[in-house]
């Protein structure tokens, strides 16, 4: 590929916190590769299949959960970073990596251990992911954590741009390989995270209609969603209403992919960075969307908010479930023999027992965190999945 002067070059990495032993048997990849390869192998990576996105372990085998919703963000990601000339590798890492830090049950599992652990620094799902990979899992003989590249950790630390004042979590990991937090990331981070805004914004819409929450009708009243529907219509004059919405949802991730293709090449020739360090020190991101797209883009979260994820449906659920991780918390504070062995803290000190309980809960799946609670509480009683 013809790596623009901008892009991550992985033969120009700042390496490795730890030194390996080269190992040529596995094959001739390059750092980024071997990042995501990593990534996609790794226990917290598998365990996304089990957490929510939207709804809590749903019953339907059609909605999304972290997983799919992660590899959708990775499709996106690539092709935007293929037509920028950044590196494809890097930026699909950063997207199947984004959420692994999520605890189950989505943002209401997070808010609940976040209270929990308010004595201990509190919880973030993002500065949790840096924590998983950079120390809490052990798959290799001679350190811990994944031994990412600098570049995908740094992505990973400030994706949403820089970070003023880092939790203990990400200071943690960052004082153990310094991220320069207080820059601005790679263009190959600040496009992962708006492939997740485009790919949340457009299947949350297939999701919502499919569960019924609301109507296409509905969803129309947005006018980013109308005009794209007018577009499809007009394409396809003969064809069922039913048999279009996948439709919309395609030629909606498409219309804001190319609004975020051309207002970052706008930038770029703005700025006109000639390496990646130029797209740090730029001092704004230099991906984004356009003003209009950004400000319809708004209309649409608005209206998701408001229809899907706060419905009565969604949110009874939610508020049961941040319940279940209240009360299975504070059951393992009341005895931490409670935890597995290899879980437990040993020191006593009770920052650090805190800690080790929110890592254990972080983990859990949806479907394992309420198996768990009725082994030491009872029955769950979540309201009907959809």
């Amino acid at each position: 590929m013809n790596l623009a002067p901008y892009g991550c070059d992985p033969a120009r990495s700042r390496g490795r916190r730890h030194e390996e032993d080269p190992a040529p048997q596995r094959g001739p990849r390059d750092a980024f590769q071997r990042d995501r390869d990593r990534i996609i192998h790794s226990v917290p990576f598998r365990r996304l299949r089990g957490k929510t996105q939207v709804f809590v372990a749903p019953d339907g085998d059609h909605f999304r959960v972290r997983l799919t919703h992660s590899m959708e963000v990775a499709q996106i990601g690539r092709a935007v970073a293929r037509t920028l000339r950044i590196n494809e590798d890097l930026t699909e890492a950063l997207c199947l990596a984004h959420d692994i830090g999520h605890p189950p049950f989505g943002h209401a599992g997070e808010d609940a251990i976040d209270a929990a652990m308010a004595p201990a620094g509190g919880f973030d799902h993002n500065a949790h992911t840096l924590r998983l990979l950079t120390k809490l899992e052990t798959p290799y003989p001679c350190f811990d954590g994944y031994n990412l590249s600098w570049e995908t950790l740094e992505g990973l630390a400030k994706h949403n741009g820089p970070v003023a004042e880092p939790t203990w979590a990400l200071a943690e990991a960052n004082s153990g390989f310094d991220l320069d937090l207080e820059t601005w990331p790679s263009l190959e981070a600040q496009v992962a995270a708006l492939a997740d805004d485009i790919a949340y914004d457009n299947h949350d819409i297939d999701d919502g209609l499919r569960a019924g929450l609301f109507s296409l009708d509905e969803v129309l009243e947005v006018p980013l969603v109308r005009r794209g529907w007018e577009e499809v219509r007009a394409r396809y004059p003969d064809v069922p209403v039913e048999r279009l919405t996948g439709e919309l949802v395609r030629h909606q991730i498409g219309v804001m992919a190319n609004d975020l293709l051309a207002e970052t090449s706008r930038r770029v020739d703005e700025v006109r960075p000639r390496s990646p360090d130029d797209v740090r020190a730029a001092g704004r991101a230099l991906a984004a969307f356009s003003a209009q797209m950004a400000a319809e883009e708004r209309v649409l979260k608005r209206f998701l908010y408001a229809r899907m994820y706060d419905a009565p449906k969604v949110k009874a659920v939610r508020e049961r479930a941040q319940a279940v991780i209240a009360s299975l918390f504070a059951a393992y504070c009341e005895d931490p023999s409670r935890l597995p062995k290899s879980r437990r803290c040993l020191s006593g000190d009770p920052t650090a027992t805190l800690r080790a309980i929110g890592d254990y809960v972080a983990g859990m799946t949806d479907r394992f965190a309420i198996k768990c609670y009725e082994e030491l509480i009872g029955p769950a009683e979540l309201p009907e999945g959809f």
